[in-house]
C-alpha cells in the first residue's frame, strides 16, 4: 500500500515519473482527449482547512478521470462528533478507494494512513503540502526544464511549504536558499535533514542572487490570522519585489502557491508580471493530483 503524506514518500523516479505523466495529462485535457482510469473510483475528501485549489482540483480531477469524489468536514462526519481517525480511515476504506485529508496536524494524516487500507494523500498539514510541489515542478519543467543542478530562492515563512522545497531539493538535487526572520526559520530537524541542498541567507537579495526559481507565500498562514499586523513588520524586509526579482537570473520564474496578499509577500508588478507563473501553477494542482491518483491507485492493486 502506497502513500503520500510527504515528498520524501517518493523516489526520485517516481517524483519525476508523476511530473512527466502530469504533463501529458495537461496536454491530453488542454485537446480535449478524454482522460479515464480503467474502472470508476471514489475519493473521500475530508477538509479540516478551507480549501479552493485543493477541493476544486480534487474534485474535478477525480470527475475527468471517471470517478467521483466525496467532500467531508468534520461538521459533516463523526470526526466532528469526537470519532477517532484510525476508526474513521478503517470505515472509509470498506466505502471508497482513496483518500484525500487536508488537516492541521501532520500526525492525523499519519495516523490516518496506518489505519487506511486504501491510499491517503496529505492535501496539506501545517508541517508539509506535498501537493504542491508536484504542481511546481510540473511548471518548472514545462517552463524551464530540468530543475537539478538549478538555483532555488525561498523568501518568507520557514512554513509547511518551506519543508516541501527542503525535501524536495533533497529529492531532485536543486540548491535551496532560504530567507526567513529570526524566530520564522523552518524546522531544524527537517533543515538539517536537508542540508546537503537546503541553507539559510541573511536576505530576501541573497537568497535572490542568480537564482532560476524564485518562491514566497503569505506571512501569516491559517489559523495564524491574528498574528497579521505584527508579522507584517517582521516579514517587509522580505518582500519579493521587482528590485529582488532582478537579482535572479534573467530567466527566473516566480511562483506562489496561492491565496495572495498582493503588496505583503510579493508586490503586485512580480505577481503580474511576466516572469510569474502562479496560474499555470494553481492549474497544474488539477493535472499532477491526476497523475498521483491514477499512481497510488495502481500501485494499491500491485
Amino acid at each position: 500500500m502506497r502513500h503520500y503524506l510527504s515528498e520524501l514518500d517518493l523516489t526520485k523516479e517516481e517524483f519525476l515519473q508523476l511530473v512527466h505523466r502530469g504533463r501529458e495529462f495537461r496536454e491530453q485535457w488542454e485537446s480535449g482527449e478524454l482522460q479515464t482510469l480503467p474502472k470508476p473510483h471514489t475519493m473521500a475528501m475530508i477538509f479540516e482547512k478551507s480549501s479552493t485549489r485543493t477541493r476544486v482540483s480534487f474534485e474535478a480531477g477525480m470527475a475527468q478521470l471517471g470517478g467521483h469524489a466525496i467532500n467531508l468536514s468534520p461538521r459533516d462526519t463523526q470526526l466532528g462528533r469526537g470519532e477517532p481517525v484510525e476508526d474513521t480511515a478503517r470505515v472509509l476504506s470498506q466505502m471508497v478507494d482513496i483518500i484525500m485529508l487536508r488537516t492541521f496536524s501532520h500526525d492525523i494524516v499519519e495516523r490516518m494512513a496506518e489505519s487506511a487500507s486504501i491510499p491517503v494523500i496529505n492535501g496539506l498539514t501545517d508541517l508539509l503540502h506535498p501537493c504542491q510541489l508536484l504542481a511546481d515542478m510540473q511548471t518548472f519543467a514545462e517552463n524551464a526544464g530540468d530543475i537539478e543542478g538549478k538555483s532555488v530562492a525561498w523568501i518568507g515563512d520557514g512554513n509547511n511549504m518551506c519543508h516541501s522545497y527542503i525535501n524536495t531539493a533533497n529529492l531532485l538535487g536543486f540548491d535551496l536558499r532560504i530567507a526567513c526572520p529570526d524566530g520564522h526559520e523552518p524546522d531544524p530537524q527537517i533543515l538539517e535533514r536537508g542540508a546537503a541542498r537546503a541553507t539559510r541567507v541573511e536576505s530576501a537579495e541573497a537568497a535572490a542572487e542568480g537564482a532560476h526559481l524564485v518562491v514566497t507565500d503569505v506571512w501569516a498562514s491559517m489559523g495564524q490570522e491574528d498574528e497579521q499586523a505584527v508579522r507584517e513588520l517582521v516579514f517587509k524586509p522580505f518582500q519579493v519585489t521587482e528590485e529582488v526579482m532582478a537579482l535572479a537570473d534573467s530567466e527566473a520564474l516566480f511562483m506562489h502557491c496561492l491565496p495572495v496578499h498582493r503588496g505583503d509577500e510579493v508586490v503586485a508588478e512580480v505577481l503580474d508580471g511576466p516572469q510569474s507563473v502562479v496560474w499555470d501553477e494553481a492549474g497544474n494542482r488539477l493535472h499532477a493530483q491526476k497523475a498521483l491518483i491514477e499512481f497510488l491507485l495502481s500501485e494499491s492493486v500491485n
